[in-house]
């Protein structure tokens, strides 16, 4: 330890020597610490890791951003293509059936769909020349039907109004050119809605004839790169698949049979024009266009019933509100229950999933996949005996801990009625 003034100034004057301030020893200091990992190395430079993290962190977010841009690009082809295998699944019983009798299977392919485009065009075909006749005989009638409405009013409310007066007003209006006006603007915008749906129709009829004719080729590919094991599973899912997507078209077919009959009878009752195609137009409408179907099902009937009396068109509408209840309640549940073998709620909540994932393809599809998805399940889930419990049938168990509060009562009562014996 250095000494201090106090003990320098006394030293000299015990010793009589001149004072000399001894300089104090140089402080040790302590031994350098290692770097630490990550810390800058000498010098100032950046450790050598730290570029090459950089740069794949980097490529990283950009590969992930690239992902997200072309999946958001590509979700209108993925879902043509969603549509396109479940309906080649659909087709694939009648495709495997007549390759079986020695038909190759291309030429069985296209002759199932060209049935189906034969009979599509058909319907499409008598269906719009029906509603250009009625739409070409309401034009032709509106004077009258205006004529009829003014007299109501002018008997109603002692109005002198006259149809050229209102004619000429409407002409001049400018409601209507601002409407002409609006209407020509959305020519194109229509236009090229039509040729995008024509698009998206020719899309999913090559992408499900492709899958439908090249079936086997494409099962083989994919068990080509999956263990045997794998390639079991695979198979008996495909097969699945096939079942319960035709289980689920046979059901809708059931369910538009039975909605066309139904609006064929009331049509015919009231005597509206062209009952049997409304019918057909109904059935196929309200049960393979999802979400929309029912209401332009139900709108073409109420517009050729007021053809022949506005009353009519009130029927027609009461009765399509009512029938949609009974078969969103009722039948749709069983059939589709017996059918495609899932629940009614499950395949009401799959529906309502779907509708939310994928809109109306995914109200279409949610059904046969969620029935293929509990099937192929099902197999891999251990299953128990179920014990023998009241409770399992829906009975309250008994406890065996003694008489019921009835059963005391009455041995009360009895014991205390006179000449009756007390229960010791």
């Amino acid at each position: 330890m250095a000494p201090t003034d106090e003990e320098s100034l006394a030293s000299t004057a015990e010793d009589g020597a001149p004072f000399v301030r001894q300089a104090a020893p140089a402080a040790t200091t302590p031994p350098g610490r290692p770097p630490l990992a990550g810390a800058v190395a000498p010098g100032g430079r950046m450790p050598r890791w730290l570029p090459r993290a950089m740069v794949l962190a980097l490529a990283l977010i950009a590969a992930f951003q690239l992902g997200s841009w072309a999946f958001h690009q590509l979700t209108g082809l993925l879902i043509n293509i969603l549509i396109a295998f479940f309906l080649a699944l659909a087709v694939e019983p009648a495709v495997s059936r007549m390759a079986a009798r020695g038909m190759r299977r291309g030429l069985a392919t296209f002759l199932v769909f060209f049935g189906l485009t034969i009979v599509i065009a058909g319907f499409v075909t008598l269906l719009g020349s029906m509603l250009a006749g009625q739409i070409i005989k309401m034009i032709e009638g509106f004077p009258e039907y205006l004529d009829s409405l003014i007299n109501w009013i002018n008997q109603t409310f002692h109005t002198e109004l006259k149809r050229v007066d209102i004619q000429e007003g409407l002409l001049h209006s400018d409601w209507l050119r601002k409407y002409v006006q609006n209407s020509a603007a959305g020519v194109l915008d229509v236009s090229t809605q039509v040729l995008g749906g024509l698009f998206q129709l020719l899309t999913v009829g090559l992408f499900s004839f492709y899958f439908a004719a090249d079936g086997p080729r494409l099962r083989r590919a994919l068990c080509s790169v999956l263990p045997p094991a794998r390639q079991a599973e695979v198979l008996r899912a495909w097969e699945i698949a096939v079942d319960k997507t035709g289980g689920y078209l046979y059901s809708r077919g059931l369910m538009a049979l039975i909605s066309g009959v139904a609006h064929y009878i009331l049509l015919e009752v009231m005597g509206v024009p062209y009952a049997p195609v409304l019918g057909v137009w109904v059935g196929l409408v309200s049960q393979f266009i999802p979400t929309i179907g029912t209401y332009l099902a139900g709108a073409l009937p109420m517009l050729i019933a007021f053809t022949v009396d506005p009353w009519y068109a009130v029927w027609v509408l009461g009765f399509v509100v009512i029938y949609q209840q009974f078969e969103n309640y009722m039948l749709q549940p069983k059939l589709t229950a017996k059918t495609v073998d899932i629940h009614p709620a499950v395949a009401f909540g799959s529906v309502v999933a779907g509708t939310a994932l994928l809109g109306a393809v995914g109200a279409l599809i949610a059904i046969p996949a969620v029935a293929t998805l509990q099937a192929f399940l099902g197999a891999y889930v251990k299953r128990y005996a179920v014990t023998d419990d009241p409770r399992v049938h829906g009975h309250r168990s008994r406890t065996p801990s003694g008489p019921g509060a009835l059963t005391r009562a009455r041995r009360l009562w009895a014991g205390r009625r006179p000449g009756g014996r007390k229960q010791s």
